[in-house]
């Protein structure tokens, strides 16, 4: 294992020691807590990884990147230098250099934003018309009345 410079790593993290090559994290790189990094992952120089991250094995992450709280990144995945990862987000295949994923699967980011005005467009046009399973408490006499 090789950690570079000025490089902190916060409680609780757990960093696997390389198999086929030295797991690498390079300089001025901050690792929050309960961050998983798994066997020969390569870490370029200042990179933020938010906690709760994990990083499968083989992962490499580029110069500058940064990875949102509770992000995880699949095996043998290559995050490009200045790339972002949205919290939450489940990253299976390349995030291209300086650009943002998010979601889960992670997808490009203003995709990620058109899915989630969507799935809210839905949810409010839902919502006027009520949901037909089971029944809803009636207002007026705090009585349960059936749905339809």
């Amino acid at each position: 294992m090789v950690i570079g410079d000025r490089v902190e790593i916060g409680a609780n993290a757990c960093v696997d020691r390389g198999r086929f090559e030295d797991t690498t994290i390079g300089d001025g790189t901050k690792i929050d807590n309960l961050v998983q990094i798994g066997h020969n992952v390569r870490i370029g120089r200042n990179v933020v990884i938010c906690g709760q991250s994990g990083l499968a094995g083989s992962v490499v992450v580029g110069d500058r990147a940064v990875l949102g709280a509770q992000s995880g990144i699949a095996d043998n995945v290559i995050v490009g230098p200045r790339g972002q990862v949205a919290a939450q987000s489940g990253v299976i295949s390349e995030v291209p250099e300086g650009r943002r994923v998010g979601g889960s699967p992670a997808v490009l980011g203003w995709e990620f934003i058109k899915h989630v005005a969507i799935l809210r467009r839905l949810a409010s046009s839902r919502a006027g018309r009520g949901d037909s399973r089971g029944s809803a408490p009636d207002r007026r006499e705090g009585t349960r009345r059936p749905q339809g």
